[in-house]
């Protein structure tokens, strides 16, 4: 996948052949990656039409991929594809209706300093500033949340969230989350024909209605995040190219909205979470457990940035919520020196605090983790147990894994066997079933595992 870091910009010389092809490709990939959410805000603003605004950003972008190859980059490739988006809904217009009132207004915003974009001269497109600066990040923000829109299923407001904000194509969206193409498409068609049909404006919701759809943003960009660090399926652990995408929008909403403690907090935990990649999989791919994980090889910038991020949540917050206390558990992993020096009490006490703010079974699975490091397995027995009992986690791999580990502790080999077995076929990553098998391999005896 492109990163935003990507090769700088080219100018591929016409006669090149296939070489001119693909440094063309290349210098579309990574000003889309850069710049996507800008001109897509930009252009949804002028139109007043979100599904529009994308779709026409889209033929420039196809433009693009022909042009540059023929006449070389354009030497400001943003104001280049702005301008020839905006000429392509302008066509839109046109076609709808010749000469109505909003085809007037944007052939007039045209004409002041973009008439020579055309494409015969592609170069001058960049002569002004392709938006205006002063609206450069409502246009974002306002993205954001109508990515994020309640009217969309949670599946539309990721694949859209990261095809209208990230400026992912449908073919990375589909590779990330191993879905067929095709799906990833439907999904963004229906998901802007909902936003039509339902009236949705472009534009920043008011404040109080912001606050209340904040935590739909968030959610979508933890999600993005959660299968990017933990795939549930396929032969991969980690996708840290969809993991890093997240941290990216997250580090953009933080900019956008600097006094927002949970948006601090989301990035926090995103980059205390991601510190630890290149120490969780091994030279062929493999999981390495956190105990068996070299603490060097993780990211102490990553680890840096995330501890000044949860230090900003804390200073402008009243105290943490749900992404402020999981990203306090992270830090703590992540300023520890080895799993048996971690603060596990206090571990347990944030999770206790989570559980009151954000109760879920998953985080009573996790605190139970933490009962047993702390106080051992036989005292986080029971509350996993308990979580049996109430089938809020039947049918996830989590629950039985947990389960087996803690029998394994207390010496029950054969139960612990069977509930690895049991975590080992509900689990849907090649990479963290081959952990849970060779746990239960290793149970040969009853004894209490060493």
């Amino acid at each position: 996948m492109a990163r935003a870091d990507g090769p700088a910009l080219t100018a591929p010389q016409a006669g090149d052949g296939p070489s001119a092809a693909e440094s063309a490709r290349r210098a579309v990939e990574a000003v889309w990656r850069i710049e996507s959410a800008r001109i897509v805000g930009a252009l949804a603003r002028y139109t007043g039409d979100f599904a529009l605004a994308e779709d026409v950003a889209q033929e420039a972008l196809a433009e693009a991929l022909v042009g540059w190859a023929r006449d070389g980059a354009p030497a400001h490739p943003a104001g280049w594809l702005l301008a020839t988006a905006r000429r392509r809904a302008i066509d839109a217009f046109r076609r709808r209706s010749a000469l109505d009132e909003r085809y007037a207004l944007l052939a007039g915003a045209l004409a002041e300093g973009q008439a020579a974009a055309g494409a015969a001269a592609p170069d001058d497109a960049g002569d002004d500033l392709p938006w205006d600066p002063d609206r450069v990040d409502d246009d974002v923000l306002a993205l954001m949340f109508i990515a994020c829109h309640p009217v969309l299923s949670p599946e539309a407001r990721v694949a859209l969230t990261l095809r209208a904000v990230g400026g992912l194509s449908s073919e990375e969206i589909a590779r990330a989350f191993l879905v067929p193409v095709p799906t990833v498409q439907a999904r963004i068609t229906r998901a802007k024909k909902t936003i039509g049909a339902a009236g949705v404006p472009f534009e920043l919701p008011v404040a109080d209605e912001r606050r209340a759809r904040l935590g739909g943003v968030l959610s979508v960009l933890y999600v993005i995040f959660t299968e990017g660090s933990t795939a549930t399926s396929g032969d991969r652990l980690l996708r840290s190219d969809i993991a890093h995408e997240a941290i990216r929008l997250a580090r953009m909403l933080a900019a956008l909205l600097p006094d927002e403690p949970e948006v601090h907090a989301l990035l926090a935990l995103l980059e205390l979470t991601a510190a630890r990649f290149p120490a969780r999989t091994g030279p062929d791919g493999e999981a390495v457990l956190l105990e068996d994980q070299d603490r060097r090889l993780w990211d102490r910038s990553a680890i840096r940035r995330g501890l000044a991020a949860l230090r900003r949540a804390t200073s402008v917050g009243r105290g943490l919520g749900p992404y402020g206390l999981q990203a306090a558990i992270a830090a703590c992993h992540a300023t520890a020196p080895s799993v048996p020096e971690t603060d596990w009490e206090r571990i347990v006490l944030l999770y206790e605090a989570l559980g009151r703010v954000a109760p879920s079974p998953v985080v009573e699975l996790n605190r139970a983790v933490a009962v047993a490091m702390a106080q051992g397995p036989d005292k986080a027995l029971p509350l996993v147990d308990e979580l049996v009992v109430s089938g809020r986690l039947s049918g996830s791999h989590l629950l039985p894994s947990v389960r087996g580990e803690l029998l394994a502790r207390m010496g029950r080999a054969a139960e612990a066997r069977a509930e690895l077995e049991l975590a080992a076929r509900l689990c849907g990553n090649d990479r963290e079933r081959a952990v849970l098998l060779r746990k239960a391999a290793a149970l040969d005896g009853d004894g209490p595992r060493r």
